[in-house]
């Protein structure tokens, strides 16, 4: 396996927990907290370190057990990425801006609990568009909400493989394609 190059910025882990501390979806890229034991722990012990702040207006950077945490509260909901002691503040802060702007995207502004459990799919593709592995793939929101919901760069849907379509959605573009094709 190649060596990783020492000057790429890598992420640790991506977290959204709830306004108690719980998991709502979480990835970690580093086998620091290879438990889910560990991981648990880890989360409740940063939430406690960090509920007590003011983080609504503006992201907050923390050094928090030997790593950088960048988080951010958005309604009932809080955002954390956390990097190295010696990982770049504005990196991370790029990706928790990436994180929280796209997920505000594609759950259309209503960014709270409800309505992220109700669209965890969602979220979880967004988490792996940003980062893959703990190297950061793309930090453009409306970039990483097109490629989770599979549109083109313009905005429009990408046309299914007629194998991958249901049978309602293959006759309507049988319809399209044939009407199309009178009209010219």
């Amino acid at each position: 396996m190649a060596s990783i190059d020492p000057t790429l910025p890598i992420v640790k882990n991506l977290l959204l927990l709830d306004s108690e501390g719980k998991r709502i979806a979480v990835k970690y890229y580093t086998p620091e907290w290879s438990t889910v034991a560990s991981q648990a722990s880890f989360e409740k012990a940063l939430w406690n370190k960090t509920s007590r702040t003011n983080a609504r207006a503006e992201a907050e950077i923390i050094m928090f057990d030997n790593v950088v945490v960048v988080y951010k509260y958005i309604g009932d909901l809080m955002f954390y990425v956390t990097g190295s002691i010696d990982e770049n503040e504005l990196i991370l802060y790029t990706v928790l801006q990436a994180f929280y702007e796209s997920v505000t995207i594609l759950l259309r502004q209503q960014v709270e609990k409800k309505t992220v459990l109700e669209n965890l799919d969602l979220v979880l593709l967004a988490m792996d568009e940003i980062v893959d592995g703990g190297i950061i793939l793309e930090t453009d929101p409306p970039v990483i909400a097109s490629r989770v919901t599979m549109r083109g760069a313009d905005g429009e849907q990408a046309p299914l493989p007629i194998t991958e379509q249901t049978f309602s959605k293959a006759l309507a573009s049988a319809k399209e394609h044939l009407a199309r094709s009178l009209l010219k």
